[in-house]
């Protein structure tokens, strides 16, 4: 049974259709890229895993339960994460507290435990201080728990927000663009600690990006999307050398003669 099973899911906002008759399955242990155009229906897909946006057709399977219908509170609860193409960080909270709030869907302290000082929630607060220290160390920011999340520098934020995205302990995590914005050498340490995060952690990997060099370097299965619908899957060399995706990305006259160039 896949890990995740999106079958015929279908996305309208008016009369267009953002994601149309899309199945897409993961398999537990995977790393998988999605990609496309601009517009294509990546980060679509991604808000209907998530919760964010109800589906209209179709249903969205996890670990053997439907996700449809579900709050996004209620899948990161099942066990689905992310991060997001513009950095969502709390800017004005520390990195340690920016971690603790993505915690919160699996702590069991209430509001009256904190008021009464219970033995309890004190136990748990440091419990979830320790792991939120063990965190900041697993993604290269240690000694930096005590910065405000606007203070750190663009790749250092990038991984503080997958941190947070690890607090809850995904099975899956899904990364909308993770190396936007960085240069060669902050992409190319991105791309080894994804790979860390599933050989490590044993967490699932999904991604959208639009960098190709990391697209074919770290994913086992490509799925494309063009204008919401999927026009090809499989491997980084089977994409590469598909003229339908070629035809997407270079127009329909390259189609007959290019591939997607993969600088090495």
């Amino acid at each position: 049974m896949p890990l995740l099973d999106a079958i015929k899911v279908t996305k309208r906002f008016g009369g267009l259709t953002a994601v149309n008759n899309l199945s897409f399955s993961i398999e537990k242990g995977a790393i998988v890229s999605i990609i496309g155009p601009n517009g294509a229906g990546k980060t679509t897909f991604f808000n209907c895993i998530t919760g964010f946006y109800q589906i209209d057709e179709g249903d969205i399977v996890f670990d053997g339960r439907s996700a449809k219908g579900r709050s996004p509170d209620q899948i990161t609860r099942m066990g689905i994460s992310r991060t997001y193409q513009n950095i969502r960080l709390f800017a004005h909270m520390t990195a340690l507290e920016n971690i603790l709030v993505g915690m919160e869907p699996r702590l069991h302290s209430t509001w009256l435990g904190a008021i009464f000082g219970l033995r309890s929630t004190l136990q748990e607060e440091e419990r979830a201080l320790d792991e939120a220290r063990e965190l900041l160390n697993f993604v290269g920011l240690t000694g930096k728990g005590d910065w405000l999340a606007k203070s750190l520098p663009y790749g250092d934020q990038r991984r503080l927000e997958i941190a947070r995205a690890l607090a809850s302990k995904p099975k899956l995590l899904l990364l909308d663009e993770p190396t936007a914005g960085m240069n060669p050498r902050e992409t190319a340490h991105t791309t080894t600690f994804i790979k860390q995060l599933r050989d490590e952690l044993g967490i699932t990997i999904l991604l959208i990006e639009h960098d190709m060099r990391v697209v074919m370097g770290i994913s086992e299965d490509i799925t494309v999307l063009d204008y919401g619908e999927k026009i090809a899957k499989g491997t980084p060399v089977e994409i590469q050398n598909n003229p339908r995706v070629i035809e997407a990305y270079l127009g329909r006259g390259a189609a007959a003669s290019a591939t997607i160039e993969v600088a090495s």
